[in-house]
């Protein structure tokens, strides 16, 4: 199989990777993490202006038409950056269930409004009872005329506190677990009744817990069938896994070669350590896990458009169970082989160390996957 990239493939990478190179060393990140909700408006124009914001999206839509190879491109680039703009919010999940769910109506409207860099969406699907269970819904939506009425709680709803406008999961009919009854609706995140708590995560990202209380939402705001979004939302779900691989093969490069420098110019009993072999061997572990991360994240780049959910559920996990013992290895490798300085605000490696952490816990976790993939019975079924 060619893995080589299309002569348009490569543009786009030397483009992002000349943007983030730049524009986003790790002291101009810090200045952008002041910015009101932690991120730069400025650098989120850039990325409309060179196209990124409307990459995925259908050219009918306003967009470039782009796939998950794109989407792998953007993220790894991303991710050797930490950048902290809220690409995968509101591209990723957001403009996935537009992509998958909403009418050509919705689209034309919205799209433009992602791919121009004009709004910022979020997806608000997540609540404190579910743990990684997507079916796990107790946000209500009442039927109102040709409407509904949303009432209910999100939590970890990622950059929720800068969305313009967000995209809410609300069972319509069966029980909180049920994966049939879930709809989703585009609501507007300053309209009454929403009430948002911005926050802080570890890894300098941001998120929110949002209140729904009596949000009207019209009937032209409701994204594809109500009762029926569950497969929408499993799909997006999945492809932001893929596109989460990929930002961790981004950061873990760059961890491992900060740490193969410092091995270099870091002396001691008048030698430089990288010329004791026992520390050369943990960079060379660290290359190794790289290296499967990059292939796993190639086969989850390759199945996020299988149409077969079975099937892309179990590349999805066996995909994050790699990324995540990865992140794991080479977060603590970059630490403990930088000594001390390692655990400094002012190294970027533990910066690193702390995304990939979240990228580990957002979507499922090791332990998670794991479990699910055995279930599954293994990468390959019986």
């Amino acid at each position: 199989m060619d893995f080589d990239l299309s002569e348009e493939q490569r543009l786009l990478k030397d483009s992002v990777d000349r943007l983030v190179a730049d524009k986003y060393d790790f002291d101009k990140r810090k200045a952008y993490l002041k910015n009101e909700h932690g991120f730069s408006r400025e650098m989120w124009s850039q990325f409309a202006e060179l196209g990124l914001l409307a990459l995925p999206f259908a050219e009918a839509d306003g967009g470039f038409g782009g796939g998950p190879v794109e989407t792998m491109i953007v993220m790894e680039s991303l991710g050797r950056a930490l950048a902290v703009e809220p690409y995968l919010a509101t591209v990723v999940l957001s403009g996935g269930v537009l992509r998958h769910a909403a009418s050509e109506a919705q689209r034309a409207e919205l799209v433009p409004m992602i791919a121009g860099g004009e709004k910022i969406f979020a997806l608000a699907h997540h609540e404190r009872a579910a743990r990684y269970n997507l079916a796990c819904v107790a946000t209500k939506a009442t039927k109102d005329g040709d409407g509904y009425v949303l009432d209910g709680e999100k939590s970890l709803v990622l950059n929720g506190d800068a969305a313009d406008w967000l995209i809410v999961s609300a069972r319509v009919s069966g029980g909180d677990r049920d994966e049939n009854g879930i709809g989703l609706f585009l609501v507007d995140a300053r309209a009454p009744g929403v009430t948002r708590r911005g926050y802080w995560n570890q890894d300098a990202t941001r998120s929110a817990e949002i209140s729904l209380s009596k949000v009207k939402v019209d009937a032209a705001n409701v994204i594809g069938e109500p009762g029926k979004a569950f497969p929408v939302i499993e799909r997006v779900v999945h492809e932001a896994i893929a596109a989460l691989c990929s930002e961790a093969v981004g950061g873990m490069g760059v961890a491992h070669a900060d740490t193969v420098e410092y091995l270099k110019t870091r002396k001691q009993f008048g030698v430089t350590i990288g010329s004791f072999q026992s520390l050369q061997h943990r960079a060379v572990e660290m290359f190794v896990f790289l290296e499967q991360s990059r292939s796993i994240t190639y086969f989850a780049t390759m199945m996020a458009s299988e149409n077969d959910a079975a099937e892309r559920a179990r590349a999805m996990s066996a995909a994050k169970v790699q990324i995540g013992k990865s992140l794991r290895f080479v977060g603590q490798q970059s630490i403990q082989l930088h000594g001390g300085v390692g655990m400094t605000y002012e190294l970027r490696v533990g910066h690193y160390f702390k995304r990939g952490t979240m990228i580990d816990t957002l979507f499922g976790d090791v332990d998670h996957h794991l479990a699910k993939l055995s279930a599954m019975g293994g990468l390959i079924a019986a």
